[in-house]
């Protein structure tokens, strides 16, 4: 793709595989969480934290992982004296989650794979 994301890889079968960046079961919560959210909205690390009942160091591993594959985008400021730091979903990590969707429903629905096969 010209957008620099790649679609969902295929096994030998015409199986797609999962994107294990998503996959993870916290970071697949952390995505599924931002992806809500209207695409140019953002959610402060407390709320986030709290919203999925996290710790504030694993949230942060995971949301690193998630930022080193251009999913997320993390923004540390200041709110008055106060720091802040806001999480949103990418275009890229919108359609890294839509693929991954697309790839577990076809996971999910084998009827359709095996109607597919000569």
């Amino acid at each position: 793709m010209t957008d620099g994301t790649r679609p969902p890889v295929q096994d030998g079968g015409g199986i797609p595989d999962l994107d294990p960046v998503i996959h993870a079961q916290a970071r697949l919560r952390v995505v599924s969480a931002l992806s809500v959210l209207r695409e140019d909205d953002r959610v402060t690390f407390p709320r986030l934290q709290v919203s999925l009942r996290m710790t504030a160091g694993n949230l942060s591993v995971h949301l690193r992982k998630l930022e080193d594959a251009g999913y997320v985008e993390v923004t540390k400021t200041h709110q008055g004296r106060t720091p802040a730091t806001f999480v949103r979903l990418t275009r890229r990590g919108r359609l890294a989650f839509e693929q991954y969707q697309d790839a577990l429903r076809a996971l999910l629905n084998p009827s359709s794979r095996l109607e597919e096969m000569p």
